[in-house]
């Protein structure tokens, strides 16, 4: 990893790009990293509710946990927060949200400082699962555990409840072992299309809805194989999600079921968004495409396609370059994009 040869207070303004929580968690992410400081301002800028909600003070509390930090404003609705890294300790550890905010964001927060580590952790994260502004469960499990997994980094994952706005009550349990072979300069590429896979769940609500939407994705998509999956937990909510296996590749879609829609137009628009993937030539859509940007830095660098690069994805790319010496190019490309990141 090429840390910047600095040790002085990086200072970070909240509202630049996408204006979001990924800023903060990129930072927590990096600050634990490198041990560089930061201070960041304007925090969520760019959101209706600016400021540290509850599911952000939790990444910051976790952060501050697992690494000892010295930290100032963490309080609700913050918008000014300072950050600096002590040691970062190995162990089993076990957060709480306490509302149906993302585990996988807090989860996306911590795992890259542990797994740099020479012992693995232990963590159980409590609240929502599948929330309708994060990656769900399913995606991380399917897609971005299977690619990182090609670079080295072991992780064990389990959704052992899911949960759903607005009770949460779900629980994930992870192992992050220590990354110890890296792979070296890393080309993504898809492969032959092997199968598609389409998976549905209704947790404590009709169990036909579930199967309405895997006939709808099996006419529009003439699906390989399809599930109704058994989710534990005690909130109410309905997922649905489509598994693209190809040689080299597994990309995820996922929708979330919601009031006012009914299921097939659930599936219906789950279905377009898996085809219009299928007739591009990229390898990573637009949520993918931010993900795996930071893996590829603190690892031998690599690059890949993507169908689309949000203002999420740019953002990604300059937090990552403030803490990490290494240079990531995007670029058009038939259509596309190529992304490069250089360390």
């Amino acid at each position: 990893m090429n840390t910047l040869l600095q040790n002085k207070t990086i200072q970070i303004d909240g509202s630049q790009g996408e204006g979001g929580g990924q800023i903060l968690r990129t930072a927590l992410s990096l600050s634990m990293l490198t041990g560089i400081p930061f201070e960041l301002v304007n925090i969520r800028a760019g959101r209706k509710k600016p400021g540290l909600m509850r599911q952000h003070l939790v990444c910051v509390q976790a952060s501050q946990r697992i690494s000892n930090a010295i930290v100032e404003g963490a309080e609700l609705h913050s918008q000014k927060l300072y950050f600096q890294p002590q040691h970062v300790q190995t162990g089993k550890y076990d957060f709480h949200i306490g509302s149906a905010g993302s585990t996988i964001l807090v989860l996306q927060t911590l795992l890259p400082a542990l797994m740099m580590q020479s012992e693995a952790s232990q963590i159980t994260i409590h609240g929502g699962t599948h929330n309708p502004m994060a990656p769900t469960a399913d995606f991380i499990q399917h897609c971005f555990f299977p690619f990182i997994q090609k670079l080295g980094i072991e992780v064990d994952f389990e959704c052992e409840r899911a949960g759903f706005f607005p009770i949460g009550a779900g629980q994930i349990n992870i192992t992050i072992h220590p990354w110890k072979s890296k792979l070296k300069h890393c080309i993504l590429t898809k492969g032959k299309l092997l199968d598609i896979q389409g998976y549905a769940a209704a947790l404590n609500i009709q169990q036909d809805i579930a199967d309405r939407e895997l006939e709808v994705l099996n006419n529009k998509l003439g699906l390989n194989q399809r599930k109704r999956v058994n989710f534990q937990g005690i909130s109410q909510g309905n997922t649905a999600f489509v598994v693209l296996n190809y040689e080299h590749h597994q990309q995820v879609f996922s929708a979330l079921g919601e009031k006012k829609k009914c299921a097939e137009k659930v599936a219906h628009d789950l279905a377009k968004q898996v085809k219009a993937y299928l007739d591009s030539n990229a390898v990573a859509d637009e949520y993918l495409a931010d993900q795996l940007l930071l893996p590829l830095a603190l690892g031998q660098g690599g690059e890949f396609t993507a169908q689309v690069v949000s203002e999420h994805t740019k953002t990604q790319a300059e937090m990552i370059q403030k803490f990490l010496k290494c240079a990531i190019q995007i670029e058009p490309f038939n259509g596309i994009f190529k992304l490069k990141v250089i360390t």
